[in-house]
C-alpha cells in the first residue's frame, strides 16, 4: 500500500509542476482574417457563424476557454488548433492560390453539409457553435457560391 501512496503523490507532484508549463498560445491578431472576409464577402449571418464556429481553430487567433489553463488539456487543445490550421487557415487566405481557394471552399461547404464541422469535441464546450439546419444551409449556400466564383475565375484564365 505504501508504494501506491508514493506513486500517487509522485503523480500529483508531476501534475502540479506541469501546470506551470504549457504550449505556445495561438494569440495572433484577428484582423488577419480581413483578407478572407473581404474577398469572400459572407453575409452578416454567415460571418457571425464563421466567427463563433471556425476562427478559433482555423485562424491565427484563438479565444481560449478557462480550461485551457489546465495541463494536459491545453496540449490537447493546441493539437486541435494546429491540425485545424494545417487544413485551413483563414489568416493565410491571401497567400493561397486561386485553385487552392476554390478547393478549400469546396471542403468548407462539404464539411459543414456533412456535419463534420464544427467538431463535436468543440461544440460540447461551445454551445453557440452548434449549428441549426438553417445556419448550416446558409454556410453551405454561401460556400458553394464562393467556390463557383473561384471556379469561374479559374476557367477564364
Amino acid at each position: 500500500m505504501k508504494i501506491l501512496k508514493k506513486i500517487g503523490y509522485s503523480l500529483l507532484l508531476v501534475l502540479i509542476i506541469a501546470q506551470f508549463f504549457g504550449p505556445e498560445k495561438n494569440d495572433g491578431d484577428i484582423t488577419t482574417v480581413t483578407d478572407f472576409l473581404a474577398e469572400t464577402n459572407p453575409p452578416e449571418n454567415v460571418k457571425m457563424i464563421l466567427e463563433t464556429t471556425c476562427f478559433d481553430c482555423h485562424s491565427n487567433k484563438t479565444t481560449y476557454p478557462w480550461y485551457n489553463s489546465i495541463t494536459p488539456v491545453n496540449y490537447w487543445l493546441e493539437e486541435h488548433i494546429k491540425d485545424g490550421k494545417k487544413h485551413l487557415n483563414f489568416s493565410k487566405w491571401g497567400t493561397y492560390s486561386l485553385k487552392k481557394k476554390e478547393h478549400k471552399m469546396d471542403e468548407l461547404h462539404e464539411e459543414v453539409e456533412e456535419g463534420e464541422m464544427p467538431l463535436k469535441s468543440y461544440t460540447w464546450t461551445h454551445a453557440e457553435a452548434n449549428l441549426t439546419p438553417k445556419q448550416m444551409d446558409a454556410v453551405v449556400a454561401w460556400g458553394k457560391k464562393v467556390q463557383a466564383d473561384y471556379k469561374q475565375q479559374l476557367n477564364t484564365k
